[in-house]
């Protein structure tokens, strides 16, 4: 077994994909703080680099496995 934790998108904690909620989990923070520092960045960034960041790390980190959706 390996001693190291995975990076997951959230399925219980999600807005739009759940890329928040899972660095919120993965870094032990509040989801609303990575939402806000997510939403500055993009800001400050004239948007689209965030923006683009955002499908790619949704389309590249997977879902939670431990949660089942019954």
């Amino acid at each position: 077994m390996s001693s190291y934790r995975r990076l997951y998108r959230s399925t219980t904690n999600r807005m739009i994909s759940g890329v928040c909620g899972g660095l919120a989990d993965f870094f032990n923070v509040d989801p609303t703080v990575v939402r806000l520092a997510y939403v500055f960045l993009s800001i400050f960034t004239a948007c689209f680099p965030g923006f683009l960041l955002y499908i790619i790390a949704s389309l590249i980190i997977p879902n939670d496995p431990g949660y089942t959706d019954i």
